[in-house]
């Protein structure tokens, strides 16, 4: 009984790890600076490795939740548009119209 919640606590420490690296990596192939905290960057990362596991679950190559190259190259690119997405709902009362 045990070894199952070990293997959940495992799982979902790897899930934090991996949404915290794709986070990050999405943050560095955006171009400019991102105004957004570690916990910002977090999340966005989770929701982006849910969205690769999910195509790569449809496309057959893993489960959502399985740690894969399609997977893990989606979740990047869908964490750099949430990023853009975040930015542009965060910024969207800092922008000036030019004059």
């Amino acid at each position: 009984m045990s070894t199952a919640i070990d293997n959940r606590e495992d799982d979902m420490i790897g899930f934090i790890v991996a949404g915290l690296v794709i986070g990050a990596l999405a943050r560095l192939i955006k171009p400019g600076k991102q105004h957004l905290g570690i916990v910002a960057t977090l999340l966005l990362g989770l929701v982006g490795s849910v969205i690769g596991g999910t195509v790569a679950n449809l496309l057959g190559t893993g489960g959502i939740f399985e740690l894969n190259v399609l997977g893990f190259i989606v979740a990047v690119i869908a964490s750099v548009l949430l990023i853009g997405v975040a930015e542009g709902i965060a910024g969207g009362g800092r922008r000036t119209s030019p004059r």
